[in-house]
């Protein structure tokens, strides 16, 4: 698993900060605040004569300063209003073309993030900058320097502005949304495997496994959740740390991925009198729970985004199978990644060699068989997809380890028995396993 140097609360909170819609924003608002008080700062500083020297400065007076920062101001608030409402209509047309899982890719967008950030902040940054704009006969004061950059923010906001259509317009493809999510894919499956929390101990892996299972089923000591929720993260190099400090032998009851509730343990450490109240909160703390799945150490859940839509796609109100082709493409290309690298122990042991945590790990069949059959069950009676799914199947079968390959061999028999009507009718002399070609 990922080796997290920051507190695992921390990383957390980063985590839900990076997918929200408002962080961004904000942070642009705060920094178009602090850069009109210095730049008001600074006209005041240079004084009226040093102004007039910098020839490319708008030479404005009172009323045309308050009339540029007026129309600007009011035209960027309006302009936001309305990004507003294309990127919440573009939230409700992905939520029902792809599934409401991807509204947390298209809300961690940063695109659309900068958008509202940019047209907000430049609102903000013109309104700040006019109220300090004097016309009075005993006091005239006219911020020059600043009324041209937010002329020069105008203009760099119209620039953002057709970014902003093409982005959307761009972000609803198909093809973007598969192509974004497959590179989550592969990063997620670059930082889970290999792991690297501890070693992996000398000897037989079963054997130690077992032995590990069976002295946590003895005397050890099941820690549980304050609340629910689904398990986002776990911080393993916390665990280890706590496993060597105070000599305990720790099995995850409950990975990345899973819904735990009160009633349902984190985990169980022995030996149970080493487990005092202290150590039971140090150990929570090693785990971040929220509202929803994510995929950055969750890998099941990564590839179930590619099923999800994949089965919305064959579904009859939708019927677009070829939808469901592109994404058996990026599910294949995930797996065929995933099929090269080596499952790492579930057992991992200190320096010293000694056993100390147990987190359960899926195997490559584990990941690749339930996927594609959760797509063959919705196409099973589409030629295309069913060809589709074979050659995949065929493809990864030939790089997988060998445990693998025979339940991959059983599920393409499966999937081909199931839907030899519909490959027959349409038989024109195509091999019914399709290309074989290599997903790079």
């Amino acid at each position: 698993m990922e080796h997290l140097s920051l507190p695992t609360w921390l990383l957390g909170v980063w985590d839900r900060l990076r997918s929200s819609f408002w962080f961004l924003p904000s942070a642009m608002a705060a920094g178009a605040t602090a850069l009109s008080f210095a730049l008001v700062w600074l006209d005041t500083w240079l004084g009226q004569e040093s102004i007039e020297r910098l020839g490319w400065l708008y030479g404005f007076g009172p009323e045309g300063a308050r009339a540029v920062l007026s129309a600007v101001a009011g035209s960027m608030i309006t302009v936001a209003g309305l990004t507003f409402s294309m990127t919440m209509l573009t939230l409700q047309l992905a939520s029902q073309q792809f599934g409401p899982r991807l509204l947390r890719s298209f809300m961690s967008d940063r695109g659309n993030q900068l958008v509202l950030g940019t047209f907000t902040s430049t609102f903000l940054y013109c309104l700040l900058v006019l109220r300090t704009v004097r016309g009075t006969e005993d006091a005239s004061f006219v911020p020059h320097l600043s009324v041209t950059f937010g002329v020069v923010l105008a203009a760099l906001s119209l620039a953002i502005l057709i970014y902003f259509i093409h982005h959307v317009a761009n972000s609803i493809r198909i093809e973007t949304v598969l192509a974004d999510l497959s590179q989550e894919t592969r990063s997620t499956i670059e930082r889970l495997f290999p792991a690297q929390m501890g070693q992996e101990p000398k000897g037989r892996d079963g054997r130690i496994s077992a032995g590990l299972l069976h002295t946590l089923e003895g005397d050890s000591r099941a820690v549980f959740v304050e609340g629910s929720g689904y398990v986002q993260r776990l911080d393993e190099a916390a665990l280890m740390r706590i496993a060597t400090e105070h000599d305990l032998v720790i099995g995850v009851d409950s990975p990345p991925g899973r819904f735990v509730t009160e009633r349902v343990p984190l985990l169980r450490a022995a030996p149970r009198a080493r487990v005092s109240e202290e150590v039971k909160d140090r150990l929570r703390q090693a785990f971040v729970l929220g509202a929803d799945r994510t995929p950055m150490q969750d890998l099941q859940f990564s590839l179930h985004r590619f099923v999800e839509i994949a089965q919305r796609a064959l579904s009859p109100g939708i019927n677009d199978p070829t939808t469901a082709l592109y994404c058996i493409d990026r599910l294949a290309q995930a797996l065929w990644l995933l099929a090269g690298r080596d499952m790492p122990s579930p057992v991992r042991a200190d320096e010293g060699g000694r056993p100390r945590v147990f987190v359960p790990v899926n195997t490559f069949e584990e990941f690749a068989c339930p996927a594609l059959a959760a797509i063959a069950r919705y196409g099973m009676n589409d030629a295309d997809v069913v060809r589709q799914l074979l050659a995949s199947t065929s493809v990864l079968e030939a790089r997988a380890a060998p445990e693998a390959r025979d339940t991959l061999r059983r599920l393409a028999a499966a999937i081909e028995s199931e839907s030899g009507a519909s490959l027959r009718s349409f038989d024109i002399g195509v091999s019914p396993h399709g290309p074989t070609y290599p997903y790079g």
